[in-house]
């Protein structure tokens, strides 16, 4: 499978301005800058980004919407979720997670940033290929 062929959405450019926070590669294609910010992200095989936080004071959070390919969710201290076309993830605000391509399969989803108040990113550390290695 090729990543055009992912989403009715175009898979966009190399993440490259976000490359330090994801292992593997990954494009993104923001498709909304306006009212909400909404990102077409597509990851390849093996591709996840590191552990973060989407800090808020009030509302916040983001809001994944699988759209192709087969991945991975997970909160700090909570086993990982598998992810496929159709899936909802709503990620509340001031919460560590990651997400990111199965192994074998490209993967992605659109990114809707939940809008809040005092709103910042706070990219952590990788996901290890330890932990990593241990999802189906």
């Amino acid at each position: 499978m090729q990543a055009k062929e992912l989403s009715v959405f175009p898979t966009g450019e190399k993440n490259d301005a976000f490359a330090e926070y994801f292992i593997g590669q990954s494009y993104l294609n923001m498709l909304s800058t306006q009212q909400v910010t909404i990102g077409n992200v597509t990851f390849e095989p093996g591709c996840r980004n590191n552990w973060h936080v989407h800090h808020a004071s009030k509302g916040g959070g983001q809001i994944l919407l699988v759209t192709a390919g087969r991945g991975y969710y997970q909160e700090w201290g909570q086993p990982a979720r598998e992810l496929h076309p159709g899936d909802v993830v709503h990620i509340p605000a001031n919460v560590k997670h990651w997400h990111g391509a199965a192994p074998d399969s490209w993967f992605a989803h659109l990114a809707v940033e939940v809008p809040g108040e005092e709103t910042a990113n706070e990219w952590l550390e990788p996901v290890s290929d330890d932990e990593y290695g241990k999802l189906k």
